[in-house]
């Protein structure tokens, strides 16, 4: 027995109270047990590099280039795509991918190279690889983007799953983002990451690492162009990044690296090269594109762990209402199940609440049930005795129940990567939309499972379906979130056929946006945690996620008035716009810090609601073409390295700039400016960018700017669209998309585009549709005209 995992015991059942720490202690056990009965010996390993080019097999898009142990597949699809494999692997079967793949290019060509190597020759890219092994993506021009050099295997002797690295290289001036959710960022600073999706068990702020959603993803900006780059393998590893220097050395420039460290599964990648649009857009493409959110999952919602019963529920209701503040859903966390079991209700607490969903619902309020994935192993569980007919649950090597401890005790959990058991699981929302919820958050899907010591999820030798190939924990954890957001999406498109799907989740993977958004899990009350919220956002979005947003105000403790409402403001501009909070932390409710904020409060709620159109314009543009809501604020120049850096400000879409202030006493901040005029919304004053300026940010509002020329949706004073227009800077043009949309169906709107031009003295606004230029269907506002 390890002593510190002794101490760990005794201290684990002193905090946690005498049956639940127990509980933790033989879990931790039981997992360790399982893993050294279950996991093969790691043994003797034998290295392995690919040596020198044999020959080559030209194919479609590319062709295979065969070395003396080990052989290279490319392919560059007609969407412009790379995708490269090694030791034979495709780009399928994977949990990324939506659906078949593009088609390959007919017009990349496989040619011979310099030195003995060869090269794949496309439109958008060029694909060198070396004699050895090393391969290089240039743009057309010849200047390159990245340079992986050859990899490395390390095989067990006696047979087994190999662990594998790559080194890549990128220019001087290039800057990593992506990786998932990732608190410290969304710039990549110099530093290793895991790419293991984990529960910190804590509230977290920049310093933790990883957190809930791993993903193999990076975005890289550099002069030459920017690209993504994503390693097609669920297993656990990391990524060391280490950023270049510029005339390091005896003036000569020190290449960026990124190391990538795996544990097992296939060396396989796919890149894609071009504008930050362009590769999200390809992203999308290739994985998914993203759920369309309903329209009122773009206001605000209400959530707290801890309500206590349907008349605490009604008393913050009417809270709301009294004060004239726009609430458009509530969420109830698993103090309303029945002993924390999944899919029940705690019918003293909820005695009627279907009825509470009717009411709410007629105010224009949707209850959003919370869904964790693990079951009470208990007979008589009307999901446990469902499952067991089923055979839904996640086996050991030996065939037995794999039992884990969760907020109902000994628990088990399905095995949503298989397709019979994500139909189960399907099914059981059924019960959820009789209760009158209208969407589902996923929580505890890392999968985590409490333990005192180790690992708090599944053990790594429990055994899953992996789509009929089987396999392990080891390649199933990170993919387990995905699986479980596929299951409640399409059962729910079976059970609710004419509405679109709420989810959300703490966990996930790459192509998890093709089901739903995520939130940031348990981020911790304080001013570094209102930083953290941005980054995750961020760097969502940066891998493809567009809709997520952080719980207001903390999860955890008491924020300040001031903290607060600055959290506030920021959640404001997010996707998801959610206050929510512990069990014992504090009140959540704008009224409960003083009348200052609640007034502040008023406005922000108010201005949210005008805003839902802009919203929902973007939820249906991040549907078409993979763009995030919010953008960094090089999105539209990334060849701005002034902006690169520029952690504290976003782009909302294309028509608005928003600085939020992240730390206390702040009356006036510093907002860097892309190029262009920019009005600051509220005085209307211009500014030239780029450059650096200095706006007021008093406690009532944060710096929020639009673009000149912007034509931004907006909703009426009488509940309908109109567009609020920005007059263009003096000899230009501008302009912008609308979407309407009209709830929760499944109709596609048309895009409606509009310009922006100064005919005379005044600023003219037109439609530009098939039939030619007519006038806009909607009221228009114009601002920003006394600063001309």
């Amino acid at each position: 027995m390890d002593g510190r995992d002794l101490v760990r015991s005794v201290i684990a059942v002193g905090s946690a109270g005498a049956a639940q720490g127990l509980r933790t202690v033989r879990a931790a056990w039981r997992r360790r047990r399982a893993d050294a009965a279950g996991l093969p010996p790691r043994g003797t390993e034998r290295a392995r590099v690919p040596g020198p080019v044999r020959d080559v097999v030209p194919g479609p898009g590319g062709g295979v280039v065969r070395f003396a142990r080990t052989e290279l597949r490319i392919t560059v699809a007609v969407n412009g795509a790379v995708f490269w494999g090694w030791d034979g692997a495709g780009p399928e079967p994977s949990y990324a991918l939506a659906g078949r793949c593009p088609e390959p290019d007919p017009r990349a060509v496989l040619e011979p190279d310099k030195d003995g190597g060869w090269r794949v020759v496309a439109e958008r890219v060029t694909v060198s690889v070396s004699r050895h092994g090393a391969v290089e993506v240039l743009t057309p021009g010849g200047v390159s983007l990245r340079r992986e050099l050859p990899p490395r295997w390390w095989e067990p002797v006696g047979g087994g799953t190999s662990r594998w690295t790559q080194r890549s290289e990128v220019a001087a001036d290039a800057r990593f983002f992506g990786l998932g959710g990732r608190a410290s960022g969304p710039r990549l600073r110099n530093g290793t990451y895991r790419l293991w999706n984990t529960d910190p068990g804590h509230p977290f702020g920049p310093g933790d690492d990883p957190l809930y959603i791993t993903m193999p993803v990076q975005l890289v900006v550099a002069d030459a162009a920017a690209h993504l780059v994503f390693q097609d393998t669920s297993w656990d590893g990391t990524v060391t990044l280490r950023e270049g220097e510029e005339g390091a050395g005896s003036g000569h420039d020190r290449a960026g690296t990124c190391d990538l460290r795996m544990d097992g599964g296939p060396l396989r990648c796919w890149m894609m090269v071009g504008t930050p649009a362009r590769v999200l857009h390809t992203w999308a493409t290739l994985t998914g594109v993203p759920a369309l959110p309903p329209a009122w999952a773009l206001g605000h919602h209400h959530a707290r762990w801890g309500f206590g019963g349907e008349q605490e529920v009604r008393r913050i209701v009417a809270g709301y209402q009294e004060r004239d503040l726009p609430l458009d859903a509530v969420h109830l966390d698993i103090d309303h199940f029945d002993g924390h079991q999944v899919f029940t209700v705690d019918q003293e607490q909820f005695p009627k609440l279907p009825g509470l969903a009717e009411d709410l619902r007629r105010d224009g309020i949707r209850l959003v049930s919370i869904v964790d994935p693990a079951v009470k192993a208990e007979p008589g569980n009307a999901v446990y005795d469902s499952g067991s007919a089923e055979d839904a649950f996640v086996r050991d090597a030996s065939g037995r129940l794999v039992h884990g401890v969760v907020w109902p005790g000994e628990s088990v959990h399905p095995d949503f990567t298989h397709t019979r058991v994500r139909a189960w699981w399907g099914r059981m929302y059924e019960e959820r939309l009789g209760q009158g919820f209208s969407g589902f958050w996923h929580d505890m899907n890392e999968p985590t499972s409490f333990t005192a010591f180790g690992e708090s999820t599944l053990p790594r030798s429990a055994r899953h379906s992996l789509e009929g190939y089987g396999g392990d924990h080891r390649e199933a954890h990170n993919v387990y979130a995905l699986c479980m957001a596929r299951a409640a999406y399409e059962g729910l498109r079976e059970l609710t056929p004419e509405e679109r799907p709420f989810i959300f989740s703490r966990s996930g993977w790459a192509g998890m946006q093709r089901y739903g958004g995520a939130w940031s899990g348990d981020v911790a009350t304080g001013w570094p945690g209102l930083r953290a919220s941005l980054s995750l956002v961020m760097s969502l979005g940066l891998c493809g996620v567009p809709y997520s947003g952080p719980d207001v105000g903390g999860f955890d403790g008491s924020p300040s008035p001031e903290l607060y409402l600055r959290w506030f403001q920021l959640g404001a501009y997010l996707p998801l716009f959610r206050t929510h909070a512990s069990l014992r932390a504090g009140r959540r409710e704008p009224w409960e810090f003083g009348a200052d904020v609640l007034a502040h409060a008023r406005v922000v709620l108010v201005e949210r609601r005008r805003l839902l159109p802009y919203f929902m314009t973007l939820a249906h543009l991040a549907q078409r073409t993979g763009a995030p809501y919010v953008r960094p604020l090089w999105w539209g120049a990334p060849e701005d390295r002034a902006l690169r850096g520029c952690e504290d400000a976003f782009l909302l879409g294309d028509c608005l700039l928003v600085a939020p202030v992240l730390d206390p006493g702040v009356s006036r901040r510093t907002v860097q400016l892309p190029v262009g005029r920019w009005y600051d919304t509220v005085t209307e004053r211009a500014y030239e960018g780029p450059c650096q300026v200095l706006i007021d940010a008093p406690l009532s509002r944060i710096p929020v700017l639009a673009r000149a020329g912007a034509v931004v949706p907006v909703r009426g004073d009488d509940g309908g669209l109109e567009l609020e227009v920005w007059a263009p800077a003096l000899g230009r043009t501008g302009g912008g998309l609308v979407v309407p949309d009209a709830g929760d169906g499944w109709e596609e709107p048309e895009i409606e585009v509009y310009v922006t031009r100064w005919e005379g003295r005044r600023v003219v606004v037109e439609r530009d549709g098939e039939d030619g230029v007519s006038e806009p269907p909607h009221p228009v506002r114009v601002r920003g005209l006394g600063r001309h």
